[in-house]
């Protein structure tokens, strides 16, 4: 098997691994997430803060991959036939079998994979995907990995442009799959939010074993002990955060190795879901973009890494 593509990045302050999108070799070519920006390692002071999480590695497992990663839910699944195309962007249109719903652990077959573009520069990559009309569905996705000259922070920048006949109205997400000094999912992780949280328990959010290993205090999620192996927590329903852009923020820590980072979007929240295995802990923050046919948009989200006193 060929070495699957990558660039390596830095500021002086930051070093960065990234895999690259590939038809053929790719390190992540299942139908999930965003095929760019895949970031295998990044280093500041010493500190590692992303890495493989997973047991079995796999090209076409839906959830191989590492780092910030981005999900957007599908263009067209509920009015494609079986044997019809729907689209995810950053991976292009994908054929649908017969299901009763769209499964994101499904591994779709790739129709049209549309064209990658890629520039790799010392600090930063840009990706660009192309798909053109996929049963009307057709957009220019761009998304560059930044390392900021003379600051500890990454940025991802997006711009999405309708270039088909049909409306994009999708939510995207970060999965955010963050591996802190390898350290296990336990009592010295740490996630905190600017402001007061709270899990919603109704009925149509889903909370999952949050009550034996999940702590919700005030305005932070940590966990009573070690996860064992097999064990999760999840949620659909942190709540508390405002309809402002300047909601979209929250921390990761370490507190045994005294590494953390703050993440920032620039968008307001749709929601927030949180998961977290003995591996990795995931706050996921959501965005809705709704584009029609010319229409352009634009985000960011940054990552401002730090270290602190070990506790």
């Amino acid at each position: 098997m060929a070495t699957a593509p990558q660039a390596e990045i830095s500021n002086g302050i930051i070093k960065a691994n990234l895999y690259l999108p590939d038809h053929e070799n790719g390190y992540y070519r299942a139908s999930r997430f965003d095929w760019s920006g895949v970031i295998s390692s990044l280093e500041y002071k010493g500190h590692q803060y992303f890495g493989q999480w997973f047991k079995k590695y796999d090209p076409m497992i839906n959830d191989a991959i590492m780092g910030p990663v981005e999900d957007f839910s599908p263009l067209g699944y509920d009015e494609a036939e079986e044997g019809g195309l729907f689209v995810k962007i950053g991976i292009g249109a994908l054929e649908k079998i017969k299901e009763e719903k769209y499964r994101f652990s499904h591994t779709y077959e790739l129709v049209n994979g549309g064209e990658w573009k890629v520039k790799k520069h010392k600090n930063r990559v840009e990706f660009r995907h192309e798909l053109i009309d996929a049963d009307g569905y057709g957009y220019q996705y761009t998304k560059v990995v930044e390392l900021v000259k003379g600051k500890p922070v990454l940025v991802l920048k997006h711009t999405l442009k309708n270039t088909g006949t049909k409306s994009i109205n999708t939510s995207v997400y970060n999965h955010n799959f963050f591996v802190i000094d390898q350290e296990p999912t336990g009592p010295n992780i740490k996630t905190t939010f600017p402001y007061d949280i709270h899990l919603d328990n109704s009925e149509q959010k889903k909370v999952v074993n949050f009550d034996s290993l999940g702590l919700v205090s005030d305005r932070t999620i940590s966990f009573s002990r070690y996860f064992k192996n097999g064990e999760s927590v999840y949620t659909s329903g942190i709540m508390g955060f405002r309809d402002l852009p300047e909601d979209y923020q929250f921390s990761v820590m370490n507190t045994k190795t005294g590494a953390g980072v703050k993440v920032k979007g620039d968008k307001a929240l749709e929601k927030i879901v949180y998961w977290a295995n003995a591996r990795t802990y995931c706050a996921e923050p959501y965005i809705r973009l709704e584009l029609e046919p010319g229409e352009t948009v634009n985000w960011k989200n940054e990552y401002d890494f730090f270290t602190f006193e070990k506790e």
